[in-house]
């Protein structure tokens, strides 16, 4: 009778196997810093604007602020918001840093070659550009928290009153902006405090809004 052969076992099928999936990495939110950065410089410049501190001469301590700190820190943070997808905070970090370096380098270099008697003008329409700039941020602003809202709002009038107030060389215009900037420093320093603090705390520290 024929002789019954056995047929080769089939190789087993290969398993799938699955890569190690590595969890992206966290990154720090750059917000409270460039929110600082932006505060700090803003309150000092405004003690000058206010009148709160009369000698023009000690105003030369703004200006390393505002290479350094208002504007380099605040560029740093708009380039970590980049890489964070926000647009918004892209926008407006980078813009106020580079406003701050540009004020520095203006008043350092620019402001001693014009005409004494012209320098406002330049100055003031230097300023309405930037309250532009800031009215539709502000505009961009009302889908954020009451406190992001108050602060871009806050800051187009400082813009706006600081530019009349050049333009029409006005110290009483000039001064209502520099009361202004001093709040809109305190409202960027609350912001800046209440995202930081959330986050080393775990937990809601200050609100929003």
């Amino acid at each position: 009778m024929p002789s019954s052969t056995l047929a080769p076992a089939p190789a087993p099928a290969p398993q799938a196997t699955a890569s190690p999936v590595t969890a992206p990495r966290a990154t720090a939110n750059p917000g409270p810093l460039g929110l600082a950065a932006f505060a700090l410089t803003t309150f000092v410049l405004s003690l000058f604007n206010s009148g709160l501190i009369s000698n023009a001469a000690l105003s030369a301590v703004v200006l390393p602020l505002a290479l350094f700190y208002g504007g380099l820190a605040q560029f740093v943070a708009g380039v970590l918001e980049f890489r964070r997808g926000n647009t918004f905070g892209t926008t407006a970090f980078v813009s106020y840093g580079a406003f701050w370096m540009s004020f520095a380098a203006y008043v350092k270099f620019v402001v001693p070659t014009l005409p004494a008697d012209q320098a406002h003008v330049a100055t003031g329409w230097f300023l309405v550009a930037w309250f532009i700039f800031t009215a539709y941020m502000s505009i961009a602003a009302m889908k954020l928290d009451v406190a992001h809202r108050v602060l871009f709002v806050s800051l187009a009038l400082t813009f706006l009153f600081l530019a009349l107030g050049d333009l029409a060389q006005s110290t009483a215009l000039g001064h209502t902006g520099g009361f202004l900037g001093l709040f809109t420093a305190g409202v960027a320093w609350y912001i800046s405090f209440a995202v930081v603090a959330k986050e080393t705390w775990g937990r809601e520290v200050a609100p929003l809004g």
